[in-house]
């Protein structure tokens, strides 16, 4: 079993306070971080859960975003976030260029604490009451109402970033 952290990532902390997000923390089993494990394990409806995922263009420079989406959608990187970046190739940054841009593992990547990158979230995430995301770490998951999300420096809010999988 992965060591259990109760703290959110220093990064993460600072970053929801600087910004004066009003949020909850739920601690987890770290081995049970992943989105649907989770959900299944904790008793949150997928539809409850907004991933973060970061998406890294093909070109270099190398431009990133940080994807706001439910976890019953699928995000749209090939059109959408090419899109946004104003790139011709994009995809899902791999597991170590996450943990190099992000310091976070993934299923525990968050909005809160990255360095300057655009942050994009789906217009369906804000129809929710309340959204779990992750915490910085394995073991920390962050609930708000995902009105809170739009405090975040550069986060803009889009229509289709996502679609039902």
């Amino acid at each position: 079993m992965t060591e259990l952290i109760t703290e959110l990532h220093p990064d993460v902390k600072d970053c929801l306070e600087k910004c004066g997000i009003e949020y909850r923390v739920f601690n987890c089993n770290p081995d049970l971080a992943d989105t649907a494990v989770f959900c299944q394990s904790y008793g949150f409806a997928p539809g409850q859960a907004a991933n973060s995922i970061i998406a890294a263009s093909k070109t270099e420079p190398v431009q990133y975003a940080c994807c706001i989406v439910l976890a019953t959608t699928k995000l749209d990187v090939n059109k959408k976030v090419c899109q946004l970046l104003g790139v011709k190739k994009a995809s899902f940054a791999g597991s170590e260029q996450t943990i190099q841009l992000t310091g976070m593992m993934i299923g525990g990547v968050t909005p809160f604490g990255l360095p300057e990158i655009p942050i994009f979230i789906d217009a369906a995430v804000l129809q929710k009451d309340e959204v779990v995301l992750g915490g910085g770490n394995r073991s920390t998951k962050v609930l708000l109402a995902p009105a809170q999300l739009q405090k975040l420096p550069g986060a803009q809010v889009i229509e289709g970033l996502a679609a039902a999988k």
